[in-house]
């Protein structure tokens, strides 16, 4: 990639430390570099990053006066959002239309204040936006350098939305171009004054007058915009050139590289070639080809376009590109003519080999891998379609952080700076020609393959070429992208079976066991659709059990990978995720991370390490481990263990505090294999409360940490300190029984036998209404877990409490010592009933400890069953727990929490319209205890059933209502909970977990609580 510009546009990492006026060599500029992109290389040899800066957009070294033997680069937009340049802009309708403005380049020109949002499709039922009729109108003077003159100049374009018209100084630098997404350029050396200032002026239409076009880009599930949206620049080559190179280096040190030359007319010419490795140093002697043997029967080329096939077996192994080890190398290529070197070119590339094994799997070097990806846009909420290098990178990182090693492009090409981020730290890629359910026609997509597989065909991370999504497919196309590739990928055809790969969307958990069954690869490029908070980690264990343990499993896509919310530049930089069609990502807008992020995070760790429930105090330190990596010995990881106690409930801090840690190398487990590892804890480990052992990869990035409790959970909230002789008191009037203890007051209902009221140092405090029966039931569910067919459309996703409250037979008050004990019995209304409370027995000490044994039945099936209190949410202040957090979770999705003392501030979260991170209600696993602080003083409740789950106010759905409805709840203490559903599949679709449970007989639980003032 080329690190330089003209003097007017600033380094695209920021404030450049180099010099854009000096004379750099290779060398030079990998000096200089080493310093400046350290901070991005997380791992990765500096020296490839620096041989990256060549590879970008010609493979040539960018100066604002190169050597004659190189390329010139002068951008006249940014390099991205964060140094766009100001253009002249005019725009024909909507938002600041018709006068003449400033705009900056690139971006999308709604996110400038122009024109008009428009959503691909406008209704359910798929039915299309209304045609944009917008026009942009953009004008740029530049000057180009008189040292050009005699060069051959193109003008390219990354990406306009969508059709571009260019003139050069009034004259038409081509034909109109025809697709968003993709790099064109124009031959515009004629057009040029060299040594003066020149006019550019581009017409965009938002709509393409190609039906074809505007079918199989602005017709989808996405957003749509307009403008000139990535870069724009000048190439200057010498007249005869290196126009462009294409790769194709296999694992056994193979490279062959086809050559393509402009403007060669000696006869005696030829091509050089040397590979450089990461640490800078020639790995391969240098190797050539004459230009005239190119040509027909021994006759010298023509003047004109040539192709030249360099041939290098390589003598000393190389080091191969995986998502695992992304080793990387540079090919520089010298066009010498005449015995005189005319021009240079550099090209990154990596050695690997890719297969598809028919009715097998996926093969990288040999290794069978498996996909654990997801799908991406190219986009962010305050710049559309518009990125820069940093925003690219870091939403590689990203993927990285959840333990994923691949991303589907959806549904185009995407920036150029994306795919080398996918090149340098890892990721495998799926790159997909535009087209969501409507596809090009034939002349103009094979134009668009050719830029497409043209700029992109010499990335190491692209295992495959997508023809389209969804039915969108050309498939007059699928041959064209051998054309321009040598590697010659294969190309798929997402949602259905092609190259031997099936692919189809969205199938169940039963349907996803047919299609492996029948023996065909299968590798759906979309499954799990995260809608608000469902798919992605709901489901997702169970699904990944499958694939991984099915032979012809080749993983899958995860759609998708954020929230699609654009901030609307017309209402004040509201988020607008186009209500539920939009809100599909693990992260949101912004990247926010919701729950499924850390649960993906956990599930697709490389490394898993598994022990008991709670640590005995005979643990010898030894954990089974298993190594899922595909190429890595854990004997190249590191792990890290800490041993640290927690904080009493009344402390009023967060977190834990160390002990002891320590640090050391991986067993010897070869990549597929399982082992143990042996933690070297030290004699007094039984005195902490939790051990923390962390996995991280060769590189130091974190995979996952586990927890393991040591002790056991508390059984009381703190110790109770009353006055000597003090003794709780009860009385009895004709409604209730109140109890004194101390400061605290307890009033139960004779009418219900339920808590009625707290009073704590005379104010109140509004817990009451409990412990009553709350069981939740699907709306379709039958009593015995089977579903009805035959109900309207929706009641799967509607919950009904289908407990029956039972009568209260008996309400008792006495003394057991200084305590008083209330015991309250009730009886089923019928004998059908599916849940009621048998018995509630309250305990109060004098120092105001309560502690309540209660009694349930049930019999059946359920989605959700336990014991509730009131108490409002209006009073509600913030929650501090020990317990797996800091994230909710649902049935089927328990992973991507660890246990520790957590809080989190009151919010009332809406999936797709707000994105505070972890929502403050939902459902809680493996609670200790919890200290509610409200508006009347600390709640605190602690659990001695360590499978309880704490339930805290109803979650909220999105936008229709597409995934669940239940009855309100305040607090409640769970022995199910529910699972989640995705967009497309019902709960009893998604697998095992997300199953309804079945409860019968009696349930015994003690849950304890604590008053106290703030």
């Amino acid at each position: 990639m080329n690190a330089f510009t003209n003097r007017n546009v600033r380094h695209r990492w920021g404030r450049s430390a180099l010099c854009p006026q000096s004379r750099l060599t290779v060398a030079g500029l990998r000096r200089a570099v080493t310093a400046t992109l350290r901070p991005l290389s997380r791992g990765v040899p500096v020296v490839a990053l620096a041989a990256g800066l060549l590879s970008l957009p010609s493979s040539v070294i960018a100066e604002s006066n190169p050597a004659p033997t190189e390329t010139a680069i002068q951008y006249l937009s940014g390099r991205g959002t964060d140094d766009a340049v100001l253009w002249d802009f005019y725009c024909t309708g909507g938002r600041h239309s018709g006068v003449w403005s400033k705009i900056h380049v690139p971006s999308c020109w709604e996110q400038e204040g122009f024109g008009t949002y428009q959503y691909g499709l406008e209704a359910r039922g798929k039915k299309a936006a209304p045609p944009a009729s917008e026009v942009g109108k953009y004008r740029y003077q530049f000057s180009v350098p008189a040292g050009w003159q005699g060069r051959t100049v193109r003008i390219v374009f990354d990406g306009a939305m969508t059709d571009a018209a260019v003139l050069i100084n009034g004259q038409s630098a081509g034909p109109v171009h025809q697709g968003a997404f993709y790099s064109f350029s124009y031959d515009i050396t004629r057009l040029l004054k060299f040594g003066a200032d020149n006019l550019l002026e581009v017409t965009v239409a938002k709509e393409s007058a190609n039906r074809s076009v505007n079918a199989a880009e602005r017709r989808g599930d996405y957003w749509n915009f307009g403008g000139i949206f990535r870069p724009v620049f000048l190439e200057a080559f010498p007249a005869e050139h290196i126009d462009r190179v294409a790769i194709d280096a296999q694992a056994d040190g193979r490279f062959t590289a086809q050559v393509f030359l402009s403007g060669v007319a000696e006869a005696k010419a030829r091509v050089t070639a040397v590979i450089i490795d990461q640490q800078g140093r020639a790995f391969e002697l240098p190797f050539s080809a004459d230009v005239s043997r190119a040509g027909p029967a021994g006759a010298p080329p023509e003047i004109g376009s040539t192709e030249v096939t360099l041939h290098d077996n390589a003598r000393t192994r190389p080091a191969l590109w995986t998502a695992e080890t992304p080793n990387l190398y540079t090919a520089r290529f010298t066009l010498v003519v005449a015995g005189k070197p005319r021009h240079v070119v550099t090209q990154r590339f990596g050695y690997r080999t890719f297969e598809v094994r028919p009715r097998d799997g996926l093969y990288l070097n040999g290794q069978k891998i498996m996909m654990k990806g997801c799908d991406r846009h190219s986009f962010w909420p305050e710049t559309g379609r518009a990125l820069s290098r940093a925003r690219n990178f870091a939403d590689v990182r990203l993927m990285k952080k959840m333990n994923m090693n691949a991303v589907r492009m959806s549904h185009y090409p995407p920036d150029r700076d994306f795919l080398e981020a996918c090149d340098e730290l890892g990721l495998y890629v799926l790159d997909e020609l535009a087209g969501w359910h409507g596809h090009y026609d034939t002349e103009t997509g094979k134009k668009l393959v050719a830029e497409m597989v043209q700029r992109d065909v010499n990335h190491p991370s692209i295992l495959f070429w997508d023809n389209g999504n969804e039915t969108g497919w050309n498939t007059a196309l699928d041959g064209e992208f051998d054309k321009w590739d040598p590697q010659n990928r294969r190309v798929l055809h997402p949602l259905a079976k092609f190259s031997d790969v099936e692919t189809m969307h969205y199938r169940s958990y039963p349907e996803t066991q047919e299609y492996l069954a029948r023996g065909d690869i299968f590798m759906p490029t979309e499954f799990l659709h995260g809608l608000f908070d469902g798919g992605h980690g709901a489901g997702l264990w169970d699904y990944w059990e499958l694939m991984r343990k099915s032979p012809n499993s080749a993983g899958g896509f995860l759609w998708s990978f954020a929230d699609e919310g654009v901030a609307r530049t017309d209402e004040g930089g509201r988020i607008d995720n186009k209500g539920s069609w939009a809100p599909d990502g693990i992260v949101g807008p912004h990247h926010e991370r919701e729950g499924s992020f850390n649960a993906i995070r956990e599930i697709w760790s490389p490394v898993v390490i598994t022990g008991p429930d709670r640590l005995p105090v005979d643990f010898d330190g030894r954990f089974p481990v298993e190594n899922r990596f595909d190429f890595t010995n854990l004997s190249a990881c590191s792990f890290e263990w800490e041993l640290a106690t927690f904080a009493a409930p009344d402390a009023g801090t967060a977190g834990h505090a160390v002990i002891a840690r320590g640090t050391q190398t991986g067993p010897s487990v070869a990549a597929h294999a399982a082992g143990v590892l042996a933690i070297h804890l030290p004699p007094n480990w039984c005195e902490a409360d939790v051990l923390y052992v962390t996995a991280r990869n060769p590189w130091g990035r974190k995979l996952w940490t586990w927890s393991w409790p040591v002790s056991a959970p508390p059984t009381r909230l703190r110790d109770a300190m009353p006055s000597p002789g003090a003794r709780a008191t009860f009385q009895e009037t004709a409604d209730a029984v109140t109890v004194s203890a101390g400061q605290l007051e307890l009033r139960f209902s004779k009418r219900t036998g339920l808590l009625a009221g707290v009073v704590r140092d005379g104010h109140r405090v509004s817990l009451s209404n409990g412990p009553r029966v709350v069981a939740f039931r699907r709306g379709d569910r039958r009593a015995d877990g089977s579903i009805e067919p035959k109900v309207p459309k929706g009641v799967d996703r509607q919950y009904f409490d289908v407990a029956t409250p039972g009568t209260l037979k008996s309400l008792q008050a006495h003394h057991d010592g200084a305590n008083v004990v209330i015991d309250a019995t009730f009886a089923a209304v019928d004998r059908t009933s599916t849940g009621s409370l048998r018995d509630a027995h309250w305990v109060i000490s004098p120092g105001g400890d309560v502690r309540l044994d209660y009694d349930y039945t049930f019999g059946g099936v359920v989605d959700a069953v336990g014991v509730a209190f009131d108490y409002p949410e209006a009073d509600m202040r913030s929650i501090r727990w020990l317990g797996d957090g800091p994230y909710r979770v649902w049935q089927n999705r328990t992973q991507g929490t660890t246990l520790d003392v957590w809080q989190n501030a009151y919010n009332d979260a809406v999936p797709g319209v707000s994105f505070t991170y972890p929502e403050f209600k939902g459902f809680f696993r493996g609670w200790r205890w919890v200290d509610f602080t409200t508006s009347e003083g600390h709640l605190r409740i602690a659990s001695d059933s360590p499978n309880l789950y704490l339930g805290v106010y109803t979650p909220r759905d999105g936008a229709d209502a597409l995934l669940y409805t239940f009855p309100p709840v305040d607090l409640a203490f769970w022995d199910v909970i529910p699972p989640v559903r995705n967009k497309v599949n019902a709960t009893d679709l998604i697998g095992p977990h997300s199953q309804p449970q079945r409860l019968d007989g009696v349930q015994h639980r003690t849950v304890r609580f604590r008053f106290d003032a703030n």
